[in-house]
Formats: structure tokens, sequence, C-alpha cells
């Protein structure tokens, strides 16, 4: 297959064009991990395409665990790449739309297992995905990195993909996450089955303050932790 693992690619920049990228949602994907049975397509947020220092170092600490990793690019970034122009986020049915295409063309890898994991808007993309019956039959579970509960600009938190998600959910949110934080949280209506693992002093990308005595890197290996043991206790 055309995965970016086999093509030149720079950590920050993006990796070389291939002229499948029109047709296979997989060309100038990062694939990350020795093959084995369970494979996670990680999705990167808003802001910060799959080559973020957070999007890389979530991939390397998954495949340290055995996991192997499938990051790819919204096609708004992709865009972005290509001209160095800044694109606010597709509407949510082209990303779920392009989601859909990279989980059909991934189960090429033939992992038994799959999970879907995103950081912030991309976690919460990958639960919307998990409330489509034909989806959800493809998939174990969802892992939310930062779930942006409250939108942007305020309002009412976003429940409905979480609570209405036929797959086990698990949220990995830190303490101060301004999307909604320990604070916040527990007074929301969430299904009972949902897992919430806070990270001490964490920002939306777990980040603490100085002063708080944890550092970031504390709060990453928690989080892959974490996410290694509810991968783990999924069915295929």
């Amino acid at each position: 297959m055309n995965c970016s693992l086999d093509k030149p690619h720079s950590r920050h920049g993006a990796p070389n064009e291939s002229p499948q990228a029109e047709t296979d949602p997989l060309a100038d994907c990062l694939l990350e991990g020795e093959p084995g049975d369970t494979l996670v397509i990680l999705a990167h947020g808003a802001g910060a395409n799959m080559h973020s220092d957070f999007m890389a170092a979530m991939a390397a600490g998954l495949a340290a665990k055995g996991l192997r990793v499938l990051r790819f690019n919204f096609p708004y970034m992709q865009a972005n790449a290509l001209d160095g122009k800044r694109r606010p986020p597709d509407r949510a049915p082209k990303l779920l739309a392009h989601f859909a295409q990279v989980l059909t063309a991934a189960k090429r890898l033939g992992a038994g297992k799959i999970v879907l994991m995103g950081k912030s808007m991309g976690g919460r993309m990958a639960a919307i995905m998990g409330t489509d019956a034909v989806m959800a039959a493809e998939i174990a579970g969802v892992v939310c990195l930062g779930y942006p509960f409250v939108p942007l600009k305020g309002g009412e938190p976003r429940l409905a993909p979480l609570n209405d998600c036929r797959v086990p959910v698990m949220l990995v949110q830190g303490e101060r996450d301004k999307f909604g934080g320990v604070s916040q949280v527990p007074h929301w209506p969430l299904a009972a089955a949902i897992r919430i693992e806070w990270l001490g002093d964490g920002d939306h990308s777990f980040v603490p303050r100085k002063s708080s005595g944890i550092t970031e890197a504390a709060n990453l290996a928690a989080a892959l932790d974490f996410c290694s043991d509810f991968i783990g206790g999924l069915d295929a």
C-alpha cells in the first residue's frame, strides 16, 4: 500500500504528495508500529494536523506499547499542506465521510480489532462514527483525547455523540480543560458506561501548570497507560 510510511516525510511538514492521494485515503497517512491484531486510527484536532507534536507523541507512545497506529489528515488539512493557507475545519459531514473512507481502507491492513481515537475535534468525529450502526460494526471502541464538550463560542455540552455511541468509549481529559473540565463534566448527564480518566492539572492538550508539580511528560505517560488498558480490554 502507498502509506507515507514508505515515503520520505518530515515530522513537521507534509509527506511527499502522491498521485494516488486523490483516490486512496491511505496514500498520505503515517503508519507506525509493528503489524498486530489491533489498529488505532488516530484523528487530529481542529487546529493542528497529524504531524503536530501531540499527535506524534501519542502515536509513538502507542506504538511503543505494541499497538499499530494510523494517522491521517482531514481534507482541509490536506489542502493547507498543498498551498500553505490556513483553513477552518470542514463541516462535520465532510469530516465524517473522509473518516469513513479511511476506516474502510484501513481494513486491508488486516487488524482484527480497530479502535478510533482522536484529539479534540477528531475525538468527537470518532464518537459520532460510533453512533452509526454500520460504522460501529467495524470498530471495537472509541477514545477521545480532550473531548470538546462545550463549543468554542459556548453553549450546551455536546453529549449525544458519547451517550449514543454503540461501542465502548473512554475520555482522557485534562482537569483544567476549558472545553470541559473536572469542575463541569461530573455534573452533566453522561452515560454510566463511559469511562473518564482525568489528568492532573492538564489543559486541553494535557499540559499542567508548573506550579502544580505535575509534568507534561507524566500526563502523557498516564494518558498512554489509560489508552493501553482500555484498548486491551476491548473485544475484537
